[in-house]
């Protein structure tokens, strides 16, 4: 099976994505139609970000399960060129786990990482290029779930009443766009529902070198496989 994601024109900022977790409740966002068969086969969400003197790209790939399978290969795709639209070259990142939670991965064929990634400081290759972690994280997700459905319930019941503008927008009086925008915000206050959820986190590190071989233009997207 495959999940993606795709991230065109990564370019540079900083971001901190986890914390240690409290509770150990898997988060799932349920995109896949697979994930009751082997949820760590489910790509919750891939994240990238540069370091910030760009010298290194962050990578952190998430899953709703506290481990990750043995019998799954996870790959994160980066395609690099010298700008959008242009062909480029791709790289791929390939990480398989033990049952043991053991990891390896290869950076295409330049680089390579393996042994134990669960410790704070992680793991890092011979070369220093690359380094990694993998364990069970805070879900960086944030999703307002409920009031997300409640601005679903005032659409559905304003929608056949509504008047459409020439460009097939609907035209919304003051009172309506403000009850969507309050009911979206939870009246005030944007509540996270993933909050105290968890994932199966696998962070890299990778210096930039190694992906940007057809230029500095970079798409990100990933895909799970069953091993062998």
């Amino acid at each position: 099976m495959s999940v993606r994601r795709r991230l065109p024109g990564l370019r540079a900022g900083a971001l901190t994505l986890f914390c240690l977790a409290a509770l150990s409740h898997a988060a799932d966002h349920r995109d896949s139609p697979n994930i009751l068969d082997e949820p760590a086969a489910d790509v919750a969400d891939i994240f990238a970000w540069t370091t910030s003197d760009t010298s290194a790209i962050n990578f952190a790939l998430t899953v709703p399960a506290a481990m990750f399978s043995d019998a799954v290969q996870y790959v994160i795709h980066v395609e690099s060129s010298a700008a959008y639209g242009e062909a480029g070259s791709e790289v791929q990142i390939i990480c398989e786990f033990e049952a043991d939670q053991t990891l390896e991965c290869w950076v295409g064929t330049e680089d390579y990482v393996a042994g134990d990634a669960s410790s704070e400081v992680g793991l890092e290759s011979a070369s220093g290029r690359v380094r990694a972690f993998a364990g069970e994280r805070d879900d960086p997700f944030f999703f307002n779930a409920s009031g997300f459905r409640a601005t679903l319930d005032i659409v559905n019941a304003a929608a056949p009443d509504l008047d459409f503008d020439g460009a097939g927008c609907p035209i919304l009086d003051e009172a309506t766009s403000t009850a969507l925008i309050n009911a979206l915000q939870d009246n005030g206050e944007a509540v996270d529902n993933f909050a105290g959820l968890t994932v199966g986190a696998l962070v890299l590190q990778i210096d930039t070198s190694l992906l940007t071989g057809s230029g500095n233009i970079l798409a990100v997207w990933t895909s799970t496989h069953r091993r062998g």
